[in-house]
């Protein structure tokens, strides 16, 4: 009887819950994730675009005859192309993709995915080799800007293989899929770009949400579960939790459209490498899915660097004055990355470590070159350095049809 007596609390105390959680939804805009942020300067958004108009290139039949090219065409040399491959080249096992090098700006451009590594590493090896130089390159969009964050981990681990060092190599995720742990999109941050268009929902969407999309069947029970998942789980277990993954490397945020208000402002573009708040919400709006097109990131980003141009033209800055704003910011970058990794070490985030204190990243390069390797980080809590294979085997294990799942209890 006495339990019966308490099922209108608790039926009150749950409608509650789900209030709070739907009003937390359909108030959430996007424009809070990066309010707090600093704003992108022209000289380190300049490539974004470019490298937009690279990606939807791939997808050319012919590109010396476009068909869909954007305002101003895609702005590359074919003759630059180096090699091109479609879904009949690569057996399907990846989508399209080209190596392209851009002589203009001294980068070697892979628009591609893993298995591409292993197929192409020879060709990528000579022209480093010949253009010892150049920095190279990798972009992506979608599925594909995750795989090629993840790509560009593989070629820091295999740098002798490429013969180049750890600052020569450079990745622009647009739009990625959520593909690291927190541990990871931080530490790779000073490499690794992601570049996300206000509400986009991918970079947004965690597994437990892909659940509810693949199970139309019962939503309202799995909403309901994710309700009471969402208001009974901290902020910090959700951080320390090793199973979940984020958008990675630094972000930069587009923000064209404020709340409560209609149409389109002149886009914004803020940028951070934040630990907490990255892309955690997914926002209840109508441009959720057409803010993840490779055709809106392109345009509206296009728009935002004119804007800076623009303003740098009216302020009229010396030549002499850029190339000092230029150190500052890599000054300023470096110094961001160095506190987002003291600040995942202050949250206790799995496998975190800080930067030493003499401004280099030297262990940070030994870690990545040896797997096996017995050193120590310069944490008051010290860490054996730990090999991706070590990684794997910890986190990972191979079923009975010899798929490899998450461990259901990690150490």
């Amino acid at each position: 009887m006495s339990f019966l007596c308490g099922l209108p609390i608790l039926e009150c105390v749950y409608c509650l819950g789900c209030t709070r959680w739907v009003w937390k939804k359909c108030l959430y805009t996007a424009g809070y994730e990066s309010e707090n942020w600093g704003l992108a300067t022209a000289e380190e958004f300049e490539p974004i675009p470019r490298f937009c108009r690279v990606i939807l290139a791939v997808y050319e039949d012919d590109i010396r005859n476009p068909q869909w090219a954007p305002e101003g065409g895609y702005g590359i040399n074919p003759d630059w192309i180096i090699l091109r491959k479609d879904y009949g080249d690569n057996q399907g096992c990846v989508t399209p993709y080209m190596i392209y090098v851009d002589h203009d700006r001294g980068e070697i451009i892979l628009a591609a995915a893993e298995w591409v590594f292993d197929a192409e590493w020879e060709v990528l090896r000579k022209l480093i080799a010949e253009y010892p130089t150049y920095m190279l390159t990798f972009v992506g969009h979608s599925l594909g800007a995750g795989v090629v964050a993840l790509l560009t981990m593989i070629a820091l681990h295999n740098r002798e293989k490429l013969g180049l060092l750890r600052n020569k190599i450079k990745c622009y995720a647009i739009a990625p899929a959520r593909c690291m742990s927190l541990n990871l999109a931080v530490r790779y941050a000073d490499v690794i770009n992601s570049i996300v268009l206000q509400d986009d929902f991918l970079p947004r969407t965690t597994t437990a949400m892909e659940t509810v999309y693949r199970s139309l069947l019962c939503w309202p029970c799995l909403l309901c579960l994710l309700c009471l998942k969402d208001t009974c789980t901290l902020e910090e277990k959700k951080l320390r939790d090793p199973r979940r993954l984020y958008a990675p490397g630094r972000l930069y945020h587009i923000v064209e459209r404020k709340p409560f208000r209609f149409g389109r402002f002149p886009p914004v573009v803020r940028t951070a490498v934040p630990v907490d708040g990255r892309f955690d919400h997914i926002v209840l709006s109508c441009n959720a899915t057409s803010d993840h097109a490779i055709l809106w990131i392109e345009r509206e980003s296009r728009q935002a660097l004119d804007l800076m141009l623009e303003k740098d033209r009216h302020m009229d800055i010396p030549a002499e004055q850029k190339m000092v704003r230029q150190k500052s910011l890599a000054r300023e970058h470096s110094q961001e990355y160095r506190a987002a990794l003291q600040r995942a070490v202050a949250l206790d985030i799995p496998q975190a470590y800080s930067p030493s204190s003499y401004g280099t990243f030297h262990e940070i390069d030994i870690e990545e070159d040896s797997g096996r390797s017995s050193g120590k980080s310069s944490l008051s809590h010290e860490k054996q350095s730990e090999g991706w294979n070590e990684f794997v085997g910890r986190m990972f294990e191979v079923d009975d049809t010899g798929q490899m799942v998450f461990k259901k209890t990690t150490p």
